[in-house]
Protein backbone atom coordinates (compact mmCIF):
# COMPACT_ATOMS: atom_id res chain seq x y z
CA UNK A 1 0.00 0.00 0.00
CA UNK A 2 1.84 3.21 -1.09
CA UNK A 3 1.34 6.66 0.57
CA UNK A 4 0.69 9.43 -1.85
CA UNK A 5 2.68 12.48 -1.21
CA UNK A 6 0.69 15.60 -0.38
CA UNK A 7 1.38 18.84 -2.35
CA UNK A 8 1.79 22.05 -0.20
CA UNK A 9 1.71 24.62 -2.34
CA UNK A 10 -1.95 22.72 -3.57
CA UNK A 11 -3.17 22.85 0.02
CA UNK A 12 -2.15 25.95 0.24
CA UNK A 13 -3.87 26.97 -2.51
CA UNK A 14 -7.07 24.63 -1.73
CA UNK A 15 -7.49 26.66 2.04
CA UNK A 16 -7.48 29.90 0.46
CA UNK A 17 -9.63 29.10 -2.40
CA UNK A 18 -12.76 28.45 0.25
CA UNK A 19 -12.90 31.97 1.94
CA UNK A 20 -12.64 33.75 -1.79
CA UNK A 21 -15.39 31.55 -2.26
CA UNK A 22 -17.28 32.27 0.35
CA UNK A 23 -16.48 35.83 -0.10
CA UNK A 24 -17.75 36.04 -3.67
CA UNK A 25 -21.10 34.31 -2.76
CA UNK A 26 -21.92 36.58 0.23
CA UNK A 27 -21.03 39.63 -1.74
CA UNK A 28 -23.13 38.04 -4.69
CA UNK A 29 -26.10 37.41 -1.87
CA UNK A 30 -25.65 40.87 -0.50
CA UNK A 31 -25.91 42.07 -4.18
CA UNK A 32 -28.66 40.71 -5.16
CA UNK A 33 -30.82 41.41 -2.02
CA UNK A 34 -29.94 45.03 -2.28
CA UNK A 35 -31.29 44.77 -5.72
CA UNK A 36 -34.14 43.29 -4.63
CA UNK A 37 -35.20 46.07 -1.91
CA UNK A 38 -33.98 48.95 -4.09
CA UNK A 39 -37.09 47.62 -6.61
CA UNK A 40 -39.11 47.18 -3.74
CA UNK A 41 -38.16 51.27 -2.76
CA UNK A 42 -38.61 52.44 -6.21
CA UNK A 43 -41.55 50.26 -7.41
CA UNK A 44 -44.19 49.42 -4.52
CA UNK A 45 -45.27 51.01 -1.83
CA UNK A 46 -48.63 53.82 -1.79
CA UNK A 47 -47.91 54.51 -5.33
CA UNK A 48 -47.20 51.70 -7.49
CA UNK A 49 -44.71 52.08 -10.79
CA UNK A 50 -44.86 49.24 -13.14
CA UNK A 51 -41.67 48.29 -14.75
CA UNK A 52 -42.53 49.32 -18.40
CA UNK A 53 -43.58 52.88 -16.37
CA UNK A 54 -40.06 53.09 -14.95
CA UNK A 55 -37.82 52.61 -18.31
CA UNK A 56 -40.25 54.84 -20.03
CA UNK A 57 -39.93 57.54 -17.30
CA UNK A 58 -35.91 56.98 -17.18
CA UNK A 59 -36.15 57.66 -20.72
CA UNK A 60 -37.47 61.22 -20.55
CA UNK A 61 -40.81 60.26 -20.85
CA UNK A 62 -43.60 62.75 -18.82
CA UNK A 63 -45.94 60.43 -17.12
CA UNK A 64 -48.69 62.81 -14.65
CA UNK A 65 -48.08 62.28 -11.51
CA UNK A 66 -45.89 59.20 -12.01
CA UNK A 67 -43.03 61.10 -13.14
CA UNK A 68 -42.89 63.30 -10.41
CA UNK A 69 -42.98 60.68 -7.63
CA UNK A 70 -40.54 58.74 -9.04
CA UNK A 71 -37.81 61.15 -9.73
CA UNK A 72 -38.28 63.05 -7.04
CA UNK A 73 -39.34 60.92 -3.90
CA UNK A 74 -38.66 57.04 -4.51
CA UNK A 75 -35.92 57.28 -7.12
CA UNK A 76 -33.92 60.09 -5.05
CA UNK A 77 -34.59 58.10 -1.46
CA UNK A 78 -33.49 55.53 -2.84
CA UNK A 79 -30.15 56.26 -4.16
CA UNK A 80 -29.22 58.08 -1.34
CA UNK A 81 -29.94 55.40 0.58
CA UNK A 82 -27.30 53.12 -1.55
CA UNK A 83 -24.69 55.87 -1.38
CA UNK A 84 -25.17 56.68 2.37
CA UNK A 85 -25.24 52.66 3.35
CA UNK A 86 -22.18 52.01 1.56
CA UNK A 87 -20.32 55.31 3.24
CA UNK A 88 -21.49 54.29 7.02
CA UNK A 89 -20.60 50.41 6.01
CA UNK A 90 -17.36 51.12 4.98
CA UNK A 91 -16.52 53.55 7.73
CA UNK A 92 -17.70 51.32 10.55
CA UNK A 93 -15.70 48.41 9.16
CA UNK A 94 -12.72 50.37 9.36
CA UNK A 95 -12.71 51.71 12.88
CA UNK A 96 -14.08 48.56 14.23
CA UNK A 97 -10.92 46.74 12.30
CA UNK A 98 -8.26 49.32 12.43
CA UNK A 99 -9.06 49.28 15.78
CA UNK A 100 -9.83 45.80 16.66
CA UNK A 101 -12.99 46.42 18.32
CA UNK A 102 -16.22 45.73 17.40
CA UNK A 103 -18.11 48.63 19.45
CA UNK A 104 -15.33 51.14 17.89
CA UNK A 105 -17.42 52.91 14.93
CA UNK A 106 -18.16 56.76 14.40
CA UNK A 107 -21.50 56.10 16.28
CA UNK A 108 -20.07 55.20 19.28
CA UNK A 109 -16.67 57.47 19.20
CA UNK A 110 -18.62 60.45 19.15
CA UNK A 111 -17.92 61.35 15.12
CA UNK A 112 -21.48 61.52 14.48
CA UNK A 113 -22.53 63.45 17.74
CA UNK A 114 -19.55 65.76 16.56
CA UNK A 115 -21.00 66.36 13.32
CA UNK A 116 -24.43 66.61 15.37
CA UNK A 117 -23.18 69.20 17.82
CA UNK A 118 -21.90 71.35 14.82
CA UNK A 119 -25.18 71.31 13.07
CA UNK A 120 -27.11 72.26 16.15
CA UNK A 121 -25.15 75.07 16.52
CA UNK A 122 -25.34 76.17 13.52
CA UNK A 123 -28.49 75.93 13.38
CA UNK A 124 -29.44 77.95 16.49
CA UNK A 125 -26.67 79.84 17.19
CA UNK A 126 -25.81 80.53 13.60
CA UNK A 127 -29.21 80.71 11.79
CA UNK A 128 -27.67 78.43 8.91
CA UNK A 129 -29.61 75.80 6.81
CA UNK A 130 -29.14 73.81 3.25
CA UNK A 131 -25.75 73.13 2.18
CA UNK A 132 -24.31 75.37 4.58
CA UNK A 133 -25.76 73.26 7.72
CA UNK A 134 -24.28 70.30 5.63
CA UNK A 135 -21.09 71.54 5.82
CA UNK A 136 -20.75 72.32 9.32
CA UNK A 137 -21.58 68.91 9.93
CA UNK A 138 -18.89 67.90 7.95
CA UNK A 139 -16.51 70.13 9.82
CA UNK A 140 -17.79 68.74 13.21
CA UNK A 141 -17.21 65.70 12.67
CA UNK A 142 -13.90 66.12 11.09
CA UNK A 143 -12.80 67.98 14.12
CA UNK A 144 -14.58 65.84 16.63
CA UNK A 145 -12.15 62.97 14.77
CA UNK A 146 -9.27 65.42 14.69
CA UNK A 147 -9.33 65.90 18.81
CA UNK A 148 -9.79 62.80 20.07
CA UNK A 149 -6.93 61.34 17.70
CA UNK A 150 -4.77 63.83 19.61
CA UNK A 151 -6.12 63.25 23.48
CA UNK A 152 -5.40 59.56 22.86
CA UNK A 153 -2.14 59.87 21.45
CA UNK A 154 -0.28 57.07 18.72
CA UNK A 155 -1.40 54.52 21.28
CA UNK A 156 -4.62 53.83 19.47
CA UNK A 157 -6.88 50.83 20.35
CA UNK A 158 -8.92 51.06 23.39
CA UNK A 159 -7.16 54.58 24.65
CA UNK A 160 -8.98 55.91 21.38
CA UNK A 161 -12.24 54.29 22.24
CA UNK A 162 -12.28 55.09 25.75
CA UNK A 163 -11.30 58.90 24.77
CA UNK A 164 -13.97 58.65 21.86
CA UNK A 165 -16.79 57.41 24.48
CA UNK A 166 -15.77 60.39 26.71
CA UNK A 167 -16.19 63.35 24.04
CA UNK A 168 -19.40 61.41 22.70
CA UNK A 169 -20.83 62.15 26.66
CA UNK A 170 -19.70 65.43 26.34
CA UNK A 171 -20.63 66.31 22.93
CA UNK A 172 -24.62 64.99 24.44
CA UNK A 173 -24.07 67.44 27.22
CA UNK A 174 -23.23 70.55 24.08
CA UNK A 175 -26.33 69.62 22.46
CA UNK A 176 -28.40 69.61 25.15
CA UNK A 177 -27.75 72.68 26.25
CA UNK A 178 -28.28 74.07 22.70
CA UNK A 179 -31.85 72.96 22.71
CA UNK A 180 -32.10 74.86 25.72
CA UNK A 181 -31.54 78.37 23.81
CA UNK A 182 -33.32 77.25 20.55
CA UNK A 183 -37.06 78.71 19.62
CA UNK A 184 -39.27 75.82 19.07
CA UNK A 185 -38.87 76.29 15.11
CA UNK A 186 -34.96 75.76 15.37
CA UNK A 187 -35.17 73.07 17.89
CA UNK A 188 -37.72 70.99 15.45
CA UNK A 189 -35.32 71.81 12.89
CA UNK A 190 -32.61 70.03 14.64
CA UNK A 191 -34.60 67.49 16.28
CA UNK A 192 -35.31 66.36 12.79
CA UNK A 193 -31.86 66.43 11.64
CA UNK A 194 -30.40 64.73 13.98
CA UNK A 195 -32.49 61.89 13.81
CA UNK A 196 -31.48 61.25 10.25
CA UNK A 197 -33.96 60.74 7.43
CA UNK A 198 -33.57 60.13 3.67
CA UNK A 199 -36.81 62.47 3.25
CA UNK A 200 -34.97 65.48 1.69
CA UNK A 201 -32.77 63.65 -0.77
CA UNK A 202 -32.18 65.56 -3.74
CA UNK A 203 -30.23 65.13 -7.21
CA UNK A 204 -27.46 68.00 -5.74
CA UNK A 205 -26.84 66.09 -2.76
CA UNK A 206 -26.66 62.77 -4.62
CA UNK A 207 -24.15 63.95 -7.42
CA UNK A 208 -21.70 65.44 -4.23
CA UNK A 209 -21.63 62.37 -2.31
CA UNK A 210 -21.20 60.14 -5.26
CA UNK A 211 -18.54 61.89 -6.92
CA UNK A 212 -16.97 61.85 -3.29
CA UNK A 213 -17.47 57.60 -3.08
CA UNK A 214 -15.89 57.74 -6.58
CA UNK A 215 -12.75 59.36 -5.22
CA UNK A 216 -12.71 57.92 -1.30
CA UNK A 217 -13.37 54.29 -2.32
CA UNK A 218 -10.62 53.14 -4.27
CA UNK A 219 -8.28 54.86 -1.91
CA UNK A 220 -10.03 52.65 0.86
CA UNK A 221 -9.29 49.63 -1.83
CA UNK A 222 -6.03 50.67 -2.06
CA UNK A 223 -4.70 50.58 1.39
CA UNK A 224 -6.95 47.46 2.55
CA UNK A 225 -3.98 45.60 2.69
CA UNK A 226 -2.67 47.26 5.19
CA UNK A 227 -5.89 47.02 7.18
CA UNK A 228 -5.15 43.46 7.12
CA UNK A 229 -1.70 43.47 9.10
CA UNK A 230 -2.89 46.11 11.33
CA UNK A 231 -5.30 43.45 12.63
CA UNK A 232 -2.71 41.51 13.68
CA UNK A 233 -1.61 44.23 16.42
CA UNK A 234 0.31 46.87 16.26
CA UNK A 235 3.81 45.08 17.44
CA UNK A 236 3.46 42.56 14.31
CA UNK A 237 2.34 45.48 12.13
CA UNK A 238 5.59 47.81 12.80
CA UNK A 239 7.46 44.27 12.51
CA UNK A 240 6.01 43.81 9.11
CA UNK A 241 6.61 47.56 7.93
CA UNK A 242 3.35 49.56 8.57
CA UNK A 243 3.18 51.74 10.86
CA UNK A 244 0.60 53.71 12.42
CA UNK A 245 0.34 56.22 10.13
CA UNK A 246 -1.56 53.42 7.92
CA UNK A 247 -4.04 53.56 10.06
CA UNK A 248 -4.57 57.11 10.39
CA UNK A 249 -4.93 57.23 6.67
CA UNK A 250 -7.19 54.55 6.83
CA UNK A 251 -8.96 56.61 9.65
CA UNK A 252 -9.23 59.86 7.92
CA UNK A 253 -10.67 58.33 5.07
CA UNK A 254 -13.40 56.55 7.43
CA UNK A 255 -14.06 59.68 9.17
CA UNK A 256 -14.46 61.81 5.85
CA UNK A 257 -16.98 58.96 4.12
CA UNK A 258 -18.68 58.98 7.82
CA UNK A 259 -18.84 62.93 7.64
CA UNK A 260 -20.70 63.18 3.93
CA UNK A 261 -22.66 60.78 4.55
CA UNK A 262 -24.27 62.29 7.76
CA UNK A 263 -23.61 65.49 5.90
CA UNK A 264 -26.49 64.10 3.15
CA UNK A 265 -28.93 62.15 5.48
CA UNK A 266 -27.87 63.14 9.06
CA UNK A 267 -26.42 60.62 11.70
CA UNK A 268 -28.55 57.38 10.63
CA UNK A 269 -27.89 55.70 14.22
CA UNK A 270 -26.16 52.16 14.64
CA UNK A 271 -25.77 51.99 10.32
CA UNK A 272 -21.93 52.26 10.61
CA UNK A 273 -22.45 49.83 13.90
CA UNK A 274 -24.16 46.58 12.72
CA UNK A 275 -22.56 46.37 9.23
CA UNK A 276 -19.32 44.90 9.70
CA UNK A 277 -20.55 42.85 12.45
CA UNK A 278 -23.14 41.26 10.42
CA UNK A 279 -20.33 40.79 7.08
CA UNK A 280 -18.10 39.30 8.98
CA UNK A 281 -20.97 36.70 10.77
CA UNK A 282 -21.79 36.09 6.86
CA UNK A 283 -18.07 35.80 5.99
CA UNK A 284 -16.99 33.14 8.36
CA UNK A 285 -15.33 35.96 11.09
CA UNK A 286 -13.34 37.63 8.15
CA UNK A 287 -13.60 41.12 8.18
CA UNK A 288 -14.57 42.39 4.31
CA UNK A 289 -14.96 46.02 3.14
CA UNK A 290 -17.16 44.81 0.66
CA UNK A 291 -19.70 43.25 2.66
CA UNK A 292 -19.74 45.71 5.18
CA UNK A 293 -20.41 48.28 2.52
CA UNK A 294 -23.04 46.20 0.73
CA UNK A 295 -24.42 45.03 4.40
CA UNK A 296 -24.98 49.03 5.49
CA UNK A 297 -26.66 49.66 1.77
CA UNK A 298 -29.18 46.93 2.74
CA UNK A 299 -30.08 48.16 6.44
CA UNK A 300 -30.40 51.55 4.69
CA UNK A 301 -32.51 51.00 2.08
CA UNK A 302 -34.80 48.35 3.71
CA UNK A 303 -34.80 50.14 7.10
CA UNK A 304 -36.38 53.32 4.80
CA UNK A 305 -38.67 51.51 3.61
CA UNK A 306 -39.95 50.25 6.74
CA UNK A 307 -40.13 53.68 7.89
CA UNK A 308 -41.87 54.80 5.20
CA UNK A 309 -44.51 51.76 5.09
CA UNK A 310 -44.50 49.78 7.94
CA UNK A 311 -46.26 51.82 10.08
CA UNK A 312 -50.20 52.72 8.94
CA UNK A 313 -50.54 56.48 8.76
CA UNK A 314 -47.22 57.53 9.42
CA UNK A 315 -43.76 58.31 7.83
CA UNK A 316 -40.99 57.50 10.16
CA UNK A 317 -37.24 59.06 9.71
CA UNK A 318 -35.34 56.35 8.49
CA UNK A 319 -33.11 57.01 12.09
CA UNK A 320 -36.14 55.48 14.00
CA UNK A 321 -36.02 52.00 12.32
CA UNK A 322 -32.31 51.63 12.25
CA UNK A 323 -32.68 52.84 16.21
CA UNK A 324 -35.13 50.36 17.23
CA UNK A 325 -32.76 47.95 15.34
CA UNK A 326 -29.38 48.45 16.40
CA UNK A 327 -30.18 49.00 19.79
CA UNK A 328 -31.01 45.49 20.54
CA UNK A 329 -28.00 44.19 18.59
CA UNK A 330 -25.79 46.16 20.66
CA UNK A 331 -27.06 44.43 23.16
CA UNK A 332 -26.80 41.14 21.81
CA UNK A 333 -23.41 41.70 21.10
CA UNK A 334 -22.34 42.91 24.82
CA UNK A 335 -24.24 39.37 25.95
CA UNK A 336 -22.41 37.08 23.43
CA UNK A 337 -19.17 38.27 24.52
CA UNK A 338 -18.25 39.33 20.92
CA UNK A 339 -16.98 42.71 22.28
CA UNK A 340 -13.88 41.00 24.00
CA UNK A 341 -13.07 40.89 27.41
CA UNK A 342 -12.49 44.20 28.03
Amino acid sequence: MTVQSINPTAVVRGARRIPRRRRVLVAGGLGAALFGLFALRVLAGDYIITLPDFFRILGGEEIPGATFILMESKLPRAVLGVLAGLAFGVAGAIFQSTLRNPLASPDMLGISLGASASAVFAIVVLSLNGSALSVAGIVGAVLTAVVIRLVAGSDGGYRLVLVGVTAAAGLVAVIQYLFTRANEYDAQLALRWMTGSLNSASWPTIRILFVALVILLPLVAWTVKSQRVLELGPDVATALGVTHRYADLLLLLAVLLCALAVAATGPVAFVAFVAGPIARVLNGGRTTILGAALVGAVVMVGADYVAAYGFPDTNLPVGVVTGAFGAPFLLWLLASGRAGRR
